[in-house]
């Protein structure tokens, strides 16, 4: 089956692989959401918009090696979407904020992102209960991406997250 292939509801069932294929898709339908932002510029300008992130969280965060954040950054620098800003007292620290331009880049790739996921949710019936779902999924993407950095940067397996959280609950009912 390709990825954007569209499983029969007869065959839709608790496969994690029909999940997974799932997934596929909607990065690639996200990836070809009219934004005016790529998925990696806009996932870089929220975090920074959180509060100026540190290069080095930024790419921890977003798993990504610290030359492409470095290079990504660079772009929105260039394009007056971001500056950085070295941290007083410690030069060697480097932040990057968001510029007027932008927040209101961001404002815009929000708006196509919330339009688009919104229509998606419409057409299940069941918009509050996935949209719930998907923030436990995050959190335990949080969960196995910070148990990965306490654990020395390898690959998590699953139920190998430090054995804390939703993961020893999961665990627990297993």
């Amino acid at each position: 089956m390709s990825v954007d292939a569209l499983p029969d509801a007869g065959s839709l069932s608790d496969d994690p692989l029909t999940a997974v294929l799932t997934l596929m898709r909607l990065s690639r339908a996200l990836d070809r959401v009219d934004s005016g932002l790529s998925p990696q510029q806009y996932r870089i300008l929220k975090l920074a918009g959180a509060g100026g992130e540190r290069s080095a969280r930024l790419a921890q965060r977003l798993a990504v090696a610290k030359p492409t954040l470095t290079a990504i950054a660079d772009s929105l620098v260039a394009a007056g979407l971001a500056r950085r800003e070295a941290e007083a007292g410690d030069r060697r620290v480097v932040r990057l904020h968001l510029t007027q331009a932008g927040t209101a880049a961001v404002a815009r790739a929000d708006a196509a992102y919330r339009q688009w996921l919104g229509q998606m949710l419409d057409l299940t019936g069941d918009g509050p209960r996935i949209t719930a779902d998907l923030a436990r999924l995050s959190s335990a993407l949080e969960e196995a991406r910070c148990a990965r950095g306490s654990a020395g940067n390898g690959p998590v397996s699953p139920g190998s997250a430090a054995g804390t959280g939703a993961a020893a609950a999961r665990t627990a009912r297993a």
